[in-house]
């Protein structure tokens, strides 16, 4: 993962949020999938910075995630 003060802006990305979701402005985050990196963002704070990882980093993240529960 690359720290950085925020992640660059790209052009328009597709934003994902949980289906877990309620819709109602709860603690959730976005993820959208640009060339060569995921983006992870506050869905409360759309302007805000974002973290960009590699898609390798981001399976890495998502599978001890999911072992976790």
């Amino acid at each position: 993962m690359n720290f950085e003060e925020a992640a660059p802006r790209t052009a328009e990305l597709a934003w994902l949020k949980s289906s877990y979701s309620d819709g109602e402005g709860g603690n959730c985050v976005e993820v959208a999938g640009g060339p060569g990196t995921v983006r992870v963002r506050d869905s409360k704070d759309k302007p805000g910075p974002q973290l960009a990882f590699t898609p390798a980093e981001w399976s890495t993240f998502v599978t001890y995630a999911a072992e976790r529960g």
